[in-house]
């Protein structure tokens, strides 16, 4: 069976902390869990340009995983992310690859793109972005198999998630 994500939005950063947390302790690697979320601290000094791609806008920074702690500072790759567009952003896991790979360079650009780069239709990517845009974390799950994809829609759900779906993975091709 190929690779799932299992991908969800958290209202909050209290609330994704516990669900991280759970995933840890369920035995889910910290490369294989993504979070995005917006940068609200207001720390990083990335300069965002209209003619800017994503590579240039992607700083890893020990600055940021030592603000996020926690179960969110245990993630891997944590850095700071200027998406051309849309704004400032953390990012951890195999998200961060997605989304300053040839996802951001393409015509839907941006989170949508890094979304469907990990096989989200393109509908429910630009819907996730919105609420991206309105302050919501998200957050996703690489699995290996349905049993392990089931395991994470019951710990998104008893952690409070919303809007929780699977998406097979693609890989993000890069020119």
């Amino acid at each position: 069976m190929a690779k799932q994500a299992v991908i969800c939005i958290v209202p909050s950063e209290v609330e994704a902390e516990n669900i991280v947390d759970r995933l840890k302790t369920a035995g889910f690697l910290n490369t294989d869990i993504s979070v995005l979320m917006p940068d609200r601290t207001g720390i990083r000094d990335l300069g965002t340009e209209k003619h800017s791609k994503a590579p240039e806008g992607t700083s890893a920074g020990a600055s940021t995983g030592a603000i996020l702690g926690g179960a969110l500072g245990w993630l891997a790759g944590i850095g700071a992310l200027a998406i051309p567009g849309v704004g400032p952003f953390v990012a951890a896991g195999p998200i961060m690859a997605a989304l300053s790979g040839a996802a951001i360079g393409a015509a839907t650009g941006g989170v949508t793109g890094g979304l469907i780069g990990l096989g989200m239709p393109e509908y429910e990517a630009k819907q996730y972005e919105g609420k991206l845009h309105d302050g919501n974390i998200l957050l996703s799950v690489h699995t290996d198999n349905g049993d392990q994809a089931k395991a994470v829609e019951e710990i998104f759900k008893s952690g409070g998630a919303k809007d929780i779906m699977r998406s097979g993975e693609e890989a993000v091709k890069k020119n």
